[in-house]
């Protein structure tokens, strides 16, 4: 028997998954949190083997939780469910820790192909998520300046491209204004851009602009 927590925050979104994972024998949902914090109790407390989990959660992202789990408890496999298919964020969750990436739009028997795949210690990623890691290993790799970025940076550079302010951002994901603001400045720098419009056209030229609500 596979036991699996999932986390998300969509009500409507864990009870489909647990209805879809019951129609298989060997998996049994144990736990569901809503969000990172209620994610890393049941990582503490509940004896379980596969934690699915989404990337855009209120506060906490999916990407700093999977980061704690694996610090707390590097054996847990993660599987990330998500509904962001870009390249990116996939590529990110694994250097996070996760051991696959799905997102919400495939077919519901891919993801208990990848479950089970996650769960015996295996690994469920694209093609070219796996080329993208094998060309970040390389020695002198050419890289995007956006790939330099912090998980936090990452998100907040999504979310200012998405028409975002900095108030909107802070409030979202539980930080200052303040620290958002630092956030920018920094991301602003390490893209070499000055201005919010040379931010946007950065962002649409590398297509970091596909979720107005924010992600990882």
């Amino acid at each position: 028997m596979i036991r699996v927590v999932i986390a998300d925050d969509h009500t409507i979104v864990r009870e489909g998954l647990k209805q879809l994972l019951a129609t298989d024998p060997d998996l049994e949902v144990v736990g569901e949190a809503r969000d990172g914090v209620e994610a890393m109790r049941l990582v503490r407390g509940t004896p379980f083997d596969v934690l699915l989990i989404d990337i855009s959660m209120p506060g906490r992202s999916g990407l700093e939780v999977i980061r704690q789990v694996k610090a707390e408890k590097p054996k847990l496999r993660i599987l990330v469910l998500s509904m962001h298919e870009e390249l990116q964020y996939a590529v990110r969750a694994i250097r996070a820790g996760a051991s696959g990436y799905l997102t919400k739009d495939s077919a519901s028997t891919l993801l208990i192909t990848a479950l089970r795949k996650v769960a015996t210690g295996g690994a469920y990623i694209s093609a070219e998520v796996a080329e993208q890691l094998a060309l970040g290993a390389m020695p002198h790799a050419e890289q995007a300046p956006h790939t330099t970025l912090s998980d936090r940076e990452f998100q907040v550079l999504r979310m200012l491209a998405a028409g975002q302010t900095v108030s909107d951002v802070a409030a979202k994901v539980n930080l200052s204004v303040k620290t958002v603001s630092t956030h920018k400045t920094r991301l602003m720098q390490k893209l070499g851009v000055t201005t919010n419009t040379e931010l946007l056209r950065y962002a649409i030229q590398h297509r970091l602009t596909e979720d107005p609500a924010g992600g990882a």
